[in-house]
C-alpha cells in the first residue's frame, strides 16, 4: 500500500509541485485547494503520469470548520494521511491601514489557523501507525518583521516556531516535523498581491521542493533553499528587533 500525502493549496505554485515530486516518490494524494477544476486536471496528470491515486477536495482554508469537514471526508473515504503539506497561504502588501479590511483577518485564517486544525487533525493518525510527517511551507520573512508585509511576516513568524516546537514534541516518536522557509519563488504569490518589488532573484518552485524533501529525508528542523536566502536569513542581526525591522523596512519600502 502506498502512504498518502496531502497537499494543501495543490492547485498551483509550490502545492502542485509538492504534488508532482511526491507523486514520483510514490505517494498517492489528497489535493487540497478552491480551485475544483484545477484540482481535477492535476490528479489526472498525477495518476496518468505516475499512476498513483489522487483524491480531490474542494474546501477554502479561511472557513474555520475545513479542518474538521476534511478530516471527516478522510475517514469516511478510509484514508490516512502519512504525510501533510501545510502549503496553502496568501500575502497582503502596503501600508497597514490600506489593505482591504477583513483581508489580514482571512490570511491569518489561511496561513496560520487553518495550518495548526489540519496539523491536529491529521496527527493521532500519524502516531497511531508510528510513522508519518508534516511539511510547514513559510518564508525567509519568518526571520524579521517585514514592514508593509505585516501580517504576512508576523503569520510565518508563528508557523517557524510552531513547527520547531512540534518537532521537539514528537522527536522519537515517528513524526517528522519540517518547516521550509523559501524565499521569492516563481509562483503565482506575487501576481496575486500585486507587487514584484524588492524581491529579488527568484528561485523555481522545483529547486524549493526539492530541497524541502531532501531535508525531509535527513530529518532537518528547517530549511531555507537557496544559499543567497540562506544568507539572508542567518546573518541579519537578531537584535535588537527594533533596527531589525528598520532594516527591513528599507528593503520593502517600495512595496508600499
Amino acid at each position: 500500500m502506498r502512504p498518502v500525502a496531502l497537499v494543501t493549496g495543490a492547485s498551483a505554485g509550490l502545492g502542485t509541485e509538492f504534488a508532482e515530486q511526491l507523486a514520483r516518490r510514490g505517494y498517492d494524494l489528497v489535493l487540497l485547494a478552491r480551485s475544483e477544476d484545477r484540482l481535477r486536471r492535476l490528479a489526472a496528470h498525477l495518476t496518468g503520469s505516475h499512476g498513483v491515486e489522487c483524491t480531490v477536495l474542494a474546501a477554502d482554508l479561511a472557513d474555520p470548520d475545513t479542518p474538521a469537514r476534511v478530516a471527516d471526508d478522510l475517514a469516511r473515504r478510509g484514508i490516512v494521511v502519512h504525510t501533510l503539506v501545510n502549503n496553502a497561504g496568501f500575502g497582503s502588501v502596503g501600508r497597514f491601514e490600506d489593505i482591504g479590511a477583513g483581508v489580514d483577518q482571512t490570511q491569518v485564517m489561511v496561513n496560520v489557523a487553518a495550518l495548526v486544525g489540519l496539523t491536529r487533525a491529521l496527527i493521532p493518525d500519524m502516531l497511531a501507525g508510528g510513522a508519518g510527517a508534516v511539511i510547514n511551507v513559510a518564508s525567509t520573512a519568518a526571520f524579521q518583521p517585514s514592514p508593509y508585509f505585516a501580517t504576512y511576516s508576523a503569520g510565518k513568524t508563528f508557523v517557524l516556531n510552531f513547527s520547531l516546537a512540534l518537532r521537539q514534541e514528537y522527536r522519537g516518536r515517528g513524526v517528522k516535523v519540517l518547516c521550509v522557509c523559501p524565499g521569492a519563488t516563481k509562483t503565482e504569490f506575487f501576481d496575486e498581491i500585486g507587487t514584484k518589488a524588492a524581491i529579488g532573484p527568484m528561485m523555481s518552485a522545483s529547486t524549493v521542493v526539492g530541497t524541502a524533501l531532501k531535508a525531509l529525508d535527513r530529518d532537518r528542523a528547517y530549511v531555507t533553499p537557496g544559499l543567497r536566502n540562506s544568507l539572508n536569513a542567518h546573518l541579519l542581526p537578531r537584535r535588537p528587533r527594533t533596527l531589525v525591522a528598520a532594516i527591513a523596512k528599507l528593503v520593502t519600502r517600495s512595496a508600499a
